[in-house]
């Protein structure tokens, strides 16, 4: 076997990668681009307790569960974060996330702060969280009011939490400014790429260094 080739099978553990920021910032359409782009990036899937929506998949869009199994998942320590949105719980369960990333598979996660905290608690050395900030608060209002999706009263909520979420910042690995949508994607994926090579992850470089000591 060449060189080349024993070096791009060199074995590595996956990542979690985690993306927040304020509604608006652009969190959504960098994590597609991702996807799009990046055959080993899934999407992390989150169990949940609210009612099947119609094409929704199990094991696909969520795991849905009853909420008498959710609080079971809670008290066996299941779940890597979890939270109640709008009378249904929502996270992430342990078990399909550590089989994936001992398979070598990065994870993505559209999540906010307080689920990042979680993560960081559980699987500190497996994370790594991005925050996007907006390029101004009159920049984040007007992509807001451009996409057409909420009433104006919820436009002031969303900016209303806007200032609670940024305030989070400094809690994350990285921190990006999506000022242009181009160079803030380029430097996730700088991120993204570097992360795939920290000597931690990358489980084979014991036997790698021990081929190389020995002359092979």
């Amino acid at each position: 076997m060449s060189p080349e080739v024993e070096t791009e099978a060199l074995t590595r553990r996956g990542l979690m990668l985690v993306l927040s920021s304020p509604s608006g910032a652009g969190k959504t359409t960098i994590s597609r681009a991702l996807l799009k782009e990046d055959d080993n990036l899934v999407m992390s899937v989150s169990a949940t307790t609210r009612p099947r929506r119609p094409g929704e998949q199990d094991g696909k869009d969520y795991y849905f569960v009853e909420p008498v199994d959710f609080n079971l998942m809670i008290n066996r320590d299941e779940l890597l974060e979890h939270a109640k949105v709008f009378n249904h719980y929502y996270g992430t369960p342990r078990g399909p996330v550590e089989d994936a990333l001992s398979e070598g598979q990065d994870i993505l996660f559209d999540i906010d702060w307080q689920g990042t905290q979680q993560l960081a608690h559980k699987a500190r050395t497996d994370l790594v969280s991005v925050f996007i900030l907006p390029p101004s608060t009159e920049a984040l209002e007007k992509r807001l009011k451009t996409r057409a999706l909420d009433s104006a009263e919820v436009i002031d909520q969303r900016m209303s939490k806007a200032a609670e979420e940024i305030s989070h910042w400094s809690e994350y690995d990285y921190v990006v400014i999506n000022d242009d949508l181009d160079r803030c994607l380029a430097e996730v994926k700088a991120i993204l790429t570097a992360e795939r090579v920290r000597r931690t992850r990358r489980t084979g470089l014991i036997q790698f260094v021990s081929r190389l000591r020995e002359g092979y």
